[in-house]
Order: structure tokens, then C-alpha cells, then sequence
């Protein structure tokens, strides 16, 4: 009997983790599954684990610092891009090096998926990645110095020196407030879509 490559959602959908189909892609599932999902494996400091739907929430309101023009369609590639560990966790930086390229291939395999179920391009423009990716190493900084218990100079030596930062005070929160405010700032920028 062949292993089961599919989990089944609280929506019913039941997602193939090695041939996603937009079709089975949901929000409600989504939402939930980054709302209960910790980053930092869970080594942070807070009543709540601060979830990686908390840490999407950031990293979109930084792509907006970053540039205040970006456009709702960037905006929400900003929300959903770590969408994928909805399903299969959030595995630290250099946990993923380790596993190396398959880990790789499936969660953007995930993300294309997520992508066009939500009508953004499978791949996005390079400019759009690369401004994610500073938004997402920026939300890494301000989350090893305030809740991982890094210093300053470890966070600037791994996640990289900011001329500006806003002034943000991360307080992690429980996960069904975080999945109610990700649920929202999803439909403030696709109205329409669920």
C-alpha cells in the first residue's frame, strides 16, 4: 500500500503535499494552521507561542514600511509567504539547509499552489521576492532581539544591519485572535477571493 502523501483540513478539502491543487487550498484552513504553527521552534518569550500567522502580519506591514506604494496584489504575497507551513511546519533556518533541496521544492510546489488559488502569479516578479525577503529577514531581526533573546549584534550578524526600523512592539498573541486577524487583513486585501 502506497504511503499517503495528503492531509486532510478542518475545512474537508484534503490537500496532496506532492501534487497541490489550488482547489484544495482554503484560507480558513491556512489561517489556522500558521495561527497554531510557533516560530522560533517554539523559543520565545510570551504567554503565547508567536505564531508564524503573527509573523505574516508583520512581515506585510513591513513590506508596506518598506514601500508604502506596494500594491494590495504584493501586499498579500507578503501575507502568505510562508502560507505552506500551514501543513508542513516551520522548520528553522538552518534545520532547512540540512534536509536541503527537496524540502525546498515541496514547500514552493505548496506555494504555487497557494498562489494561484488566491490569483497571484505562481512565481513572482524578482523584485517583489527580493522586497518580501528584506521584510521577512527585517521581522526576523526584530523577533530574535525582542522575543528570542538575542543581542543586538547576534540578530544584526544573522538577519542583517537596518538603517530604519519601525518602532514595533512584538507581543505574541493566542492563536485564535491571530488567525481571526489574519483571516481579516486577508480579505482587506482581496476582497472577493476566499
Amino acid at each position: 500500500m502506497a504511503a499517503r502523501a495528503w492531509q486532510r483540513m478542518l475545512s474537508g478539502r484534503r490537500l496532496d503535499l506532492l501534487d497541490p491543487s489550488p482547489l484544495d487550498v482554503e484560507i480558513e484552513d491556512i489561517a489556522h494552521g500558521l495561527a497554531r504553527v510557533a516560530r522560533w521552534n517554539g523559543q520565545t518569550a510570551g504567554r503565547s507561542a508567536f505564531s508564524v500567522a503573527q509573523h505574516s502580519l508583520l512581515v506585510d506591514e513591513l513590506c508596506g514600511f518598506i514601500d508604502p506604494k506596494l500594491a494590495p496584489e504584493w501586499r498579500l504575497a507578503a501575507l502568505l509567504h510562508d502560507a505552506p507551513e500551514y501543513v508542513i511546519g516551520d522548520l528553522i533556518s538552518p534545520f532547512k539547509a540540512a534536509v536541503g533541496l527537496d524540502y525546498k521544492s515541496l514547500e514552493n510546489k505548496l506555494l504555487a499552489a497557494i498562489h494561484i488559488r488566491f490569483g497571484l502569479p505562481a512565481t513572482l516578479p524578482a523584485k517583489v521576492s527580493k522586497l518580501i525577503k528584506r521584510a521577512d529577514r527585517m521581522s526576523a531581526f526584530l523577533e530574535a532581539v525582542q522575543l528570542a533573546g538575542f543581542t543586538e549584534a547576534e540578530a544584526r550578524r544573522f538577519f542583517g544591519r537596518y538603517q530604519r526600523l519601525p518602532k514595533i512592539l512584538l507581543t505574541p498573541v493566542p492563536a485564535v485572535t491571530v488567525k481571526a486577524r489574519f483571516v481579516h487583513r486577508f480579505k482587506s486585501l482581496s476582497p472577493g477571493k476566499t
